[in-house]
């Protein structure tokens, strides 16, 4: 019997920092890249990449405002930390990062902590929808050459599709669909999909999303559990809700 992945905790200094906008793209019609750097930036770690940082933002309405975004890309050597922000009506973050300027000021806090995936993993099948790609994205960047991975990507059009770079052999589908909250374009993807030995699952969408695509590896491929890591991002109809571990949903 093949040894199985495990999650190496790490914790980090918490702290809040006041960063500085060098840079900003429109990175395709839903999302929408900062790229920040600073003295405050001195000191931050982030050890995986689906770890998450808090976003702090002031509303229009001057109410403050916290949500978790993913450290897209960390620079130490340059001081920068790339922040890519899904763009969607009534989100602060959004509304902030559709308004922001080079040279305003971006506040964060964390991350926490990060759980490393560690382990015998021959292949990575990652599957999500836009919020999941910033984590996709710096997982995908971060292979090394001879690693391969399969990107299973849910967005509204092609123009949100994303190309990522990386040493790694990386195979991209990409699924377009209306309902983000609708598992059946994502479970209609996978279904004749067969996983080699040694594949790590890793999802991440809306949290029913999430669970169902879940559910169709434990159940209907007897993945074993440790193959396996799935979060719900957001909960729909819940304004600053996620389901970041759903091992016991």
């Amino acid at each position: 019997m093949s040894e199985s992945p495990t999650l190496r905790r790490m914790r980090h200094e918490t702290r809040r920092r006041s960063l500085r906008i060098a840079q900003i793209e429109r990175l395709t019609p839903s999302m929408i890249r900062v790229v920040a750097g600073g003295d405050d930036l001195e000191g931050f770690h982030s050890g995986a990449p689906d770890d998450h940082v808090k976003v702090f933002v002031t509303t229009a309405d001057g109410q403050s405002a916290m949500r978790d975004y993913t450290p897209r890309r960390h620079d130490a050597a340059a001081g920068t930390l790339t922040i890519d922000f899904f763009d969607h009506v009534g989100g602060p973050a959004s509304d902030w990062a559709r308004a922001a300027k080079v040279g305003d000021t971006l506040e964060i806090g964390g991350p926490r902590g990060s759980q490393v995936i560690e382990g015998p993993i021959a292949h990575w099948l990652l599957i999500g929808d836009e919020t999941a790609l910033p984590a996709i994205g710096r997982r995908i960047e971060e292979l090394p050459e001879g690693a391969t991975a399969t990107v299973i990507g849910a967005v509204p059009e092609a123009a949100d599709e994303q190309a990522f770079d990386s040493a790694a052999h990386v195979d991209a589908r990409w699924v377009h669909r209306t309902d983000a909250t609708d598992p059946a374009p994502l479970l209609a993807a996978i279904a004749d999909l067969q996983l080699e030995p040694n594949t790590f699952v890793w999802i991440a969408a809306e949290a029913g999303v999430a669970r169902a695509l879940r559910d169709h590896f434990l159940q209907g491929h007897g993945l074993d559990k440790a193959w396996i890591k799935a979060a719900g991002y957001w909960v729909a109809g819940q304004a600053d809700s996620s389901a970041k571990d759903l091992e016991q949903g």
